[in-house]
């Protein structure tokens, strides 16, 4: 994408949201569009923004914590406190999904496990 401005028509399409969850980003000051009017005009930085936010949410974290790694962008710097940040925060989101992916592991094998069970219960019941 170049450094034209896009209509919030367009960013929706771009990115697959609705015009509610781009406001939203704006209320919770991650995004922040020119305003001409009533229109909303989102430029690169809003753009590369919208991007980190939605892979962000997409590997679970909290609004919070993706608003706190985008403050330490400086556009200036090389952003090493930024990237140590983040590099921080992703090795502690990819323990916690391998923990839950575990979790889910075990949950998934006992509940086969007891609709197995099940099944070969009913069946002896229908058979006697």
């Amino acid at each position: 994408m170049s450094d034209e401005l896009m209509t919030i028509r367009q960013m929706c399409d771009a990115f697959e949201v609705t015009p509610r969850t781009l406001r939203f980003y704006e209320s919770r000051e991650l995004i922040s569009p020119e305003r001409r009017g009533q229109h909303r005009l989102y430029n690169r930085r809003d753009r590369a923004r919208l991007k980190l936010i939605l892979q962000g949410k997409r590997f679970g974290f909290s609004l919070e914590e993706i608003r706190q790694l985008l403050e330490l962008y400086d556009p200036r710097g090389d952003n090493l406190p930024q990237l140590s940040a983040t590099l921080g925060a992703a090795r502690v989101r990819l323990a916690d999904m391998i923990r839950q992916q575990e979790e889910l592991g075990r949950a998934i094998a006992e509940l086969s496990l007891r609709i197995e069970e099940t099944e070969h219960l009913m069946a002896a019941r229908k058979a006697s």
